[in-house]
């Protein structure tokens, strides 16, 4: 005799089951839904990742995101800074290329945590004094101790150093001025009042200094003025230190400069500084430079130039001795 089973027992067990499947899904559901939205950039204030303003250069943007992956490792991940976002996301630490970008991501949002790279202290140190810890930057153009010294190991008998300043920018000097005694170096700064006063000044500076130590300001050395400016010195047998590396090639003598690699290196360090006390450390120059010679320009002016890393080694040395003379 064959088993019988009761078929309607087991529908009504099978439809009870699927009931209660289906009351748990509903009550799971309802409690997903009333917990609080999380923004979708909780993760970042990890420190997990970092955002990057790039400037209008894509080149430069490009080669500036490989050095920084490479400097930053695995462990962060760069996201592209992009307009509005820090109005969504103020705690992850935007680095921006260029004084551009940073005025793009600042004007945003006030309170995004900012690591500025390639802009000079001139550009950033207001920044970073009013917002301490949130705003910082590694400084791009070479500090004006650096290039005076580097004058001077070219030029070893030189005593007095000219520089050409416009009245809003004499500033620029200041702090300099004060320390050049320190190297054996005395220092004037000479006022050009207006555009038309740019070459009878310069004469007069010429006449003074055993070189023009030039400071990025671009109302003096621009493409406009340059070819002049270098003209006149070396008509009057003297050099251009500075104010960048592109102006070497342009027929300055010498002007130090930071590797990329080296800047990149430095900001990885002060974003995991960010990332371990939530802030970041006072603006500053990378330890590590090099030097652009014009040799050409060296020929023609029968100036020996020494090796370029003996000139790197003996510049390190004399700020690294006046340093520590200063803090004693």
């Amino acid at each position: 005799m064959k088993p019988t089973y009761n078929t309607k027992v087991g529908n009504e067990s099978g439809g009870h089951a699927s009931r209660c499947v289906l009351a748990s899904a509903v009550l799971f559901l309802f409690f997903v839904l009333s917990m609080p939205l999380q923004p979708v950039y909780a993760q970042s204030s990890s420190g997990a990742q970092v955002y990057l303003a790039g400037s209008e250069n894509s080149a430069l943007n490009r080669r500036m995101l490989s050095l920084l992956k490479e400097a930053l490792g695995s462990g962060i991940n760069i996201r592209s800074f992009n307009s509005g976002q820090a109005s969504q996301d103020k705690t992850t630490p935007v680095i921006t290329l260029g004084p551009e970008a940073f005025t793009r991501v600042r004007q945003g949002n006030r309170d995004v945590p900012i690591l500025a790279l390639l802009v000079d202290q001139s550009f950033i140190k207001g920044y970073a004094e009013r917002s301490e810890g949130s705003v910082s930057g590694i400084l791009y153009n070479p500090p004006l101790i650096r290039q005076a010294v580097a004058g001077q190991e070219i030029l070893p008998h030189a005593t007095r150093v000219a520089m050409l300043a416009r009245p809003e920018t004499v500033e620029i000097y200041e702090s300099l001025v004060e320390q050049l005694p320190a190297y054996g170096l005395q220092a004037r700064v000479f006022v050009v009042s207006s555009d038309n006063d740019l070459i009878p000044t310069l004469i007069h500076a010429l006449n003074y200094g055993d070189f023009i130590l030039a400071a990025p300001d671009s109302g003096i050395y621009n493409p406009r003025t340059i070819k002049h400016i270098l003209l006149t010195a070396y008509r009057r047998n003297r050099i251009v230190i500075g104010p960048s590396q592109a102006y070497v090639k342009a027929g300055s003598l010498a002007s130090t400069y930071t590797p990329l690699t080296e800047i990149a290196k430095l900001a990885a360090n002060y974003i995991e500084q960010y990332r371990r006390d939530g802030q970041f450390p006072p603006p500053a120059y990378p330890d590590v430079f090099r030097i652009e010679l014009n040799d050409q320009v060296a020929r023609s002016l029968n100036i020996p130039l020494p090796d370029r890393q003996e000139i790197i080694n003996s510049i390190s040395e004399r700020l690294a001795g006046s340093e520590e003379a200063s803090d004693e």
